[in-house]
C-alpha cells in the first residue's frame, strides 16, 4: 500500500491477513492507547506513529525512558528484516529516513531546558509534586493567595520558601483570615521542598519560561518538529515525572483556542509511562485529567498514553480513547487473566479470531489494533504487523546529539538562567526596611531617655523656692546611695526601654504586613 495522505498506515497483515490498518489524521485528536508488556514493541510503536504524523506536517511531543527514541534523529540502518516485514504488509515506497528532531531535558544535560515557574505550575500540581496532606495543601493555597494578594511573584524554591517563612512569622494574623496555619505544616512543607530541591527540581522552577508555541514548530520542509524529552534520570523520580507532563498537557488546554475538529491535529502527545500519571492520584487530580482528556482535542491535540496494562488507566480516561493499539499480554497469573479479559472486551469483537486469546499470543512488533472508522465508530479488532519504522531504532551518540542541538531553532533561547525580581527580593527589601525603621526608633527612644535622665539630675541642684515642708520619714530607697529622683529616673528608663523594645517588635514583624 502507498502512503495515504489523510491517514497514516500502522500496518496490516498478521495471522488473521487484515486489511491495512489507517489511523485518520481528522480522528488524530481522538486519543489513544499503546499497551502492552515490557519488551513487546509499545516503544518503537510509539516512534513509528511520531514519524507518520511528523511526516503529515503534525508536530509531536513524546518523552524518551530509556534514551532509545532518540534515535529517530538518524536514517535507519538498511535491514532485511524491516524491509520484509515492509514487503508483508504491502508497504510500498518504504525506505530510511530521519525525523526532525528538538532535543529537551529537565534537568538541561541531554537537551534544551525545559523551566517553568512555580506560579505557572500552581498549588494543585505543586501539592502533587511534593505530595502533600490535604492540611498540607491547604497552606500551599494559603501561601499562593498571600502572594496574589502582596503583589509578590513566586518564580523559583527560594521565593516559595520566603512566603512560607512570612506565613510563619505572621502566623496569628493570617490564621484570623484564611484559616489555621500551622508552624508544624510550614516545617513539613520546607523539608519535603528540599527533597524535591535534590531531586533537580531547581533548575525546573526557573526562568526563562518554556513558550508552548516551541512545541508547534513545523520543520523548513513542512514536516512537524518531533520534541523528545530525555527522562532517563527524571525518572528516578516517578511522581515528578508525571507531575510535570500533566502541567504540560494542562498548560496546553489552557493556552490554546477551541478549534472544533480540525483536518489533522495541532500536535499528538505521547504519555509515556502512563500508569505513573494515576498511581496514587487523588480524586480531584483524577477529574483534572479526565476534563483534560475531553476537552483538549476541540483544540486540536491528541494525546496517546503508553502503557503495560489497559487497567493503568482509569475507565473515565480509557472510554475517550478511540485508538487502541495492544502488544501482547502475559497471563501468569490469576489476576493477568482478568486483566486480559478486560483489556478484549473493550474491543469490537471480529468473528475471524478469539480476541483474548490474540492478545495474549502476538508475537513482537504484532498487536491487536482497532481504529476508528470514517464514521466515527470503532473499527472491528484485527491482528496487526506493525508496520517498519524508518528512523534509527535505539539511541543517537552523544556527540551527534550536541550536533543537532547547536543547530536547533531554539538553541541558546533557554540555556540562560535568569533571576527575576521576585517574592524572595521582594520580602528581603521589606524586612531591610522594617529593620532601619526599628532603629531609627530605638535611637529616638534612647535620646528622650538620656534627656530626661539629664533634666531630672540637674533638678537636683535647683534652690527650693519655698520653705522645706515639715520633716516627714521617707521609705526606704529601692538600692543604697539612690534618691526619690534617681529611683523615677530609672523607672522611667525602665518603661521607656520596654516601649523601645516593643516598637522594634512592631517594627520588623507588622511593619512587613503594612501597605507598600
Amino acid at each position: 500500500m502507498s502512503e495515504n495522505l489523510d491517514a497514516i498506515f500502522v500496518g496490516g497483515g498478521g495471522e488473521s491477513q487484515s486489511e491495512a490498518q489507517l489511523l485518520r489524521l481528522g480522528f488524530g485528536n481522538r486519543h489513544g492507547l499503546i499497551a502492552g508488556a515490557t519488551g513487546t514493541g509499545k516503544t518503537i510503536t510509539m516512534q513509528i506513529l511520531a514519524e507518520e504524523f511528523s511526516n503529515a506536517g503534525v508536530p509531536v511531543f513524546l518523552t524518551d525512558i530509556k534514551g532509545d527514541v532518540s534515535g529517530m534523529a538518524m536514517p535507519g540502518t538498511p535491514r532485511g528484516g524491516l524491509e520484509r516485514r515492509a514487503t508483508a504488509i504491502g508497504l510500498e515506497g518504504y525506505g530510511y529516513r530521519e525525523s526532525p528532531v528538538i532535543f529537551w531535558d529537565f534537568f538541561g544535560e541531554y537537551g534544551h531546558p525545559v523551566r517553568a515557574t512555580i506560579a505557572e505550575v500552581g498549588p494543585l500540581l505543586l501539592s502533587r509534586m511534593l505530595d502533600l496532606t490535604e492540611a498540607q495543601e491547604g497552606v500551599i493555597n494559603v501561601a499562593f493567595r498571600i502572594a496574589d494578594a502582596e503583589g509578590l511573584p513566586i518564580l523559583d524554591l527560594k521565593d516559595l520558601r520566603a512566603i512560607l517563612n512570612f506565613l510563619g512569622e505572621n502566623q496569628r494574623e493570617i490564621s484570623l483570615q484564611y484559616g489555621n496555619v500551622t508552624t508544624q505544616s510550614i516545617g513539613a512543607i520546607q523539608r519535603k521542598l528540599l527533597v524535591l530541591e535534590n531531586q533537580g527540581a531547581a533548575q525546573f522552577f526557573s526562568e526563562p519560561a518554556l513558550e508552548l508555541s516551541d512545541f508547534l514548530r513545523l520543520a523548513p520542509d513542512g514536516r512537524g518538529y518531533v520534541s523528545i524529552l530525555h527522562a532517563e534520570r527524571l525518572m528516578r523520580s516517578p511522581q515528578l515525572y508525571a507531575t510535570f507532563l500533566l502541567w504540560l498537557l494542562s498548560q496546553l488546554f489552557e493556552e490554546l483556542p477551541e478549534i472544533g475538529n480540525p483536518e489533522k491535529p495541532i500536535l499528538v502527545f505521547f504519555f509515556d509511562e502512563a500508569h505513573l500519571l494515576f498511581n496514587g492520584a487523588p480524586r480531584a487530580l483524577v477529574e483534572k485529567i479526565e476534563r483534560v482528556a475531553r476537552l483538549i482535542r476541540s483544540k486540536g491535540v491528541g494525546v496517546y498514553f503508553v502503557t503495560q496494562n489497559p487497567d493503568d488507566v482509569p475507565d473515565t480516561v480509557l472510554g475517550q480513547l478511540g485508538h487502541r493499539i495492544q502488544h501482547a499480554l502475559r497471563a501468569f497469573t490469576a489476576r493477568d487473566q482478568q486483566a486480559l479479559r478486560r483489556a478484549a472486551q473493550t474491543y469490537r469483537p471480529n468473528p475471524r479470531f478469539d480476541i483474548g486469546d490474540a492478545i495474549r499470543d502476538v508475537g513482537v512488533g504484532e498487536a491487536v489494533t482497532s481504529f476508528l472508522e470514517q464514521s466515527g465508530a470503532p473499527g472491528i479488532a484485527e491482528r496487526t504487523l506493525i508496520r517498519p519504522p524508518a528512523a534509527q531504532m535505539g539511541p543517537i551518540e552523544d556527540g551527534a546529539r550536541q550536533m543537532l542541538m547547536l543547530r536547533s531553532p531554539v538553541a541558546g533561547k533557554y540555556e540562560r538562567l535568569v533571576d527575576s525580581d521576585s517574592a524572595h527580593e521582594m520580602l528581603a527589601r521589606r524586612a531591610e526596611a522594617a529593620a532601619k525603621e526599628a532603629e531609627a526608633s530605638l535611637q529616638k527612644s534612647t535620646a528622650e531617655a538620656v534627656s530626661t535622665r539629664e533634666y531630672t539630675a540637674a533638678r537636683r541642684y535647683e534652690a527650693p523656692t519655698r520653705a522645706p515642708a515639715k520633716s516627714v520619714p521617707a521609705r526606704a530607697p529601692a538600692r543604697r546611695g539612690d534618691t526619690a529622683v534617681d529611683a523615677f529616673a530609672k523607672s522611667m528608663a525602665r518603661q521607656i526601654g520596654s516601649r523601645t523594645g516593643q516598637a522594634l517588635v512592631r517594627g520588623v514583624l507588622g511593619g512587613l504586613l503594612k501597605g507598600r
